[in-house]
């Protein structure tokens, strides 16, 4: 049988309850027992005293026994003289050792002081089987209270458990009802303890996994995005008989599968086919695939050693964004070599970035206006560190910048 929450914490409680009970009860039995023996010792040694003195003194007439207490004279071989037969008799090896102050002899179910009187030695004793019925009772009392308070404390615990557990047992319920695509938060009304922050921390991890399933979905639709404009042109090729444009379409298709698979494995592929390559004539192509974006660049080659699928797959990203943004007469690609590097320029005349998505724009998941993925984004700094180079963006409201930065020939 499966006890619950409550159950098992009563039932806890119980044993503790029973086991310090039973520590009490024992306690007490021998609290009790021990001071009336304490107490009947005390009184029995001043009564031995002052029966000594009498006797000393010539005033035995003054002694009598009260109370259930005897008092036996015996003589300093240890021999009862009165009363012949004791009640509660000394050990004669006892009594001959007897000193003038009381000292005190437990016998069994008795206790009796004695002491040199004189004329022989005094000792008073008394029975102590009411001390043993007198906590014996006690202990039976004890024990009764016991079993009232487990009873009244069971019940007052589980009642408490209960309660206590209400938020959790309906945050469990709430959980049992759930179908496993509802990851909404589960409400919970209780104070803010250790159950509290047990329930917020599934919480915590159903927002982590309503949020990598978001990711999850966002991530196909950002590739289905990523492969719909190559795709298109590499139609159009095919169309118009132009196969080896669609040869190098279909290549860019791949290398993009494949720089999609890295992303989703959180990885980054390294393996380039590097030549030598003019980023002016790169970026005029791809600029051509988006007729009304301007193109400033010089005459000469500007001239990078690096993979010409993956170049011009970086200048689409770039140009693709700030098309979105702009549109494509709002764009302008410029091109320069400076001081041995060579720069990539993208402008666009857009609304510009916001802030607060300036500093993770080049994460993978990095939403942009419009809800949409800055997967392209973080595809294009993959392909710039690949190359050694850097990329870096300024914005503000009518003018967003990309820069490209890639080593020059001369500092290869």
């Amino acid at each position: 049988m499966r006890l619950g929450f409550g159950a098992r914490l009563a039932l806890s409680f119980g044993l503790l309850w029973a086991v310090l009970w039973g520590i009490g009860v024992g306690l007490g039995w021998l609290a009790v027992d021990r001071g009336l023996q304490g107490y009947l010792a005390r009184q029995l040694l001043l009564d031995a005293a002052r029966v000594a003195r009498f006797y000393r003194q010539g005033e035995t007439g003054q002694v009598a026994a009260t109370g259930g207490t005897e008092i036996t004279l015996y003589d300093y071989q240890g021999e009862p003289i009165l009363p012949p037969d004791p009640l509660y008799p000394v050990p004669p090896e006892v009594v001959r050792t007897a000193p003038k102050a009381p000292v005190l002899y437990r016998g069994r179910g008795f206790l009796a002081a004695y002491a040199d009187a004189g004329v022989g030695v005094i000792a008073v004793a008394q029975g102590t089987g009411f001390v043993a019925a007198l906590a014996t009772g006690t202990a039976r009392v004890l024990f009764g209270l016991f079993w009232v308070g487990l009873l009244l404390g069971g019940a007052a615990v589980l009642l408490v458990s209960r309660r206590a557990s209400a938020p959790l047992a309906a945050a469990a319920e709430e959980v049992g009802r759930r179908g496993w695509d509802d990851l909404r938060p589960i409400p919970y009304r209780g104070p803010d303890d250790e159950l509290a922050r047990i329930v917020h921390r599934f919480n915590a991890l159903l927002v982590e996994l309503a949020e990598a399933r978001r990711r999850e979905r966002d991530f196909l639709n950002e590739v289905a995005h990523e492969l719909f404009t190559p795709m298109s042109v590499l139609l159009a090729e095919v169309e118009r008989g132009d196969c080896r444009s669609a040869r190098q379409s279909a290549r860019h298709l791949v290398r993009l599968a494949e720089d999609l698979l890295a992303l989703a494995r959180g990885a980054s592929a390294r393996d380039l086919e590097l030549h030598i390559t003019d980023l002016g004539a790169i970026a005029r192509r791809v600029a051509g695939e988006f007729p009304g974006v301007a193109v400033a660049a010089p005459p000469g080659p500007v001239e990078v050693l690096g993979d010409p699928d993956r170049l011009a797959q970086l200048v689409r990203n770039l140009v693709h964004n700030a098309v979105r943004a702009a549109g494509p007469e709002g764009v302008t690609v410029a091109v320069a070599a400076e001081g041995g590097r060579a720069r990539l320029w993208v402008r666009d005349r857009g609304p510009g970035i916001p802030a607060e998505l300036l500093p993770r724009l080049f994460e993978r998941y990095a939403k942009g206006r419009g809800g949409r993925l800055g997967l392209g984004l973080a595809i294009a700094k993959q392909i710039v560190e690949a190359h050694g180079g850097e990329i870096r963006v300024r914005s503000q409201p009518g003018e967003t910048v990309f820069e490209v930065e890639l080593p020059g020939l001369e500092e290869e």
